[in-house]
This record gives structure tokens, C-alpha cells and sequence, in this order.
């Protein structure tokens, strides 16, 4: 199990098209991956999911991935969250 943090910077949260790049990037393992806020925790895969843990800006988020390639999903989407939601 792989465990990170990462801080949502951009002006609105982790609102639907941020949240929608995130998912998609998070499809792209096979890992399982969480995110957490507080004590919610939330499938990173899911939008209703994301969307429900409501991060505004400067919260920070726990990204926890479980499975075969969990180093490069949690890293990867923690590179997501930090460049703003740029799936670059």
C-alpha cells in the first residue's frame, strides 16, 4: 500500500472537470485508489465519490493506492493534484 498527500491549490476545489481528469488519470491503473479528506474516504475512481468529499482550495487530500502498480498510481495522481489538475 502505497500512502501520499497532495494539496488542492486551484481556486475552485476538486470541482467536476478537475474531478473528471483526476478519474480518468485513477482509471488508468489497476491499483485500487482512495482518496481522503478528514474521515471520509472515497473510491478515487468514482465521480459521484470525489465529488461528494467536497475539498475546497488548500485542503489536503490522502491518496492511498493498493495493488501492482500503487508507487506510480499514487505518485501520479499526487503530480495531478499538484499541477492543478493538469493531466499533463
Amino acid at each position: 500500500m502505497r500512502v501520499v498527500e497532495a494539496t488542492v491549490r486551484n481556486e475552485v476545489g476538486l470541482h467536476a472537470r478537475p474531478a473528471t481528469v483526476l478519474i480518468q488519470k485513477a482509471n488508468e491503473f489497476k491499483s485500487s485508489i482512495s482518496l481522503e479528506v478528514g474521515v471520509h474516504s472515497i473510491n478515487a475512481k468514482s465521480l459521484l465519490g470525489v465529488l461528494s468529499l467536497g475539498v475546497a482550495k488548500d485542503q489536503i487530500v490522502k491518496i492511498i493506492a493498493n495493488g501492482s502498480d500503487e508507487d506510480l498510481a499514487a505518485e501520479t495522481l499526487q503530480k495531478v493534484i499538484d499541477n492543478s489538475f493538469s493531466d499533463e
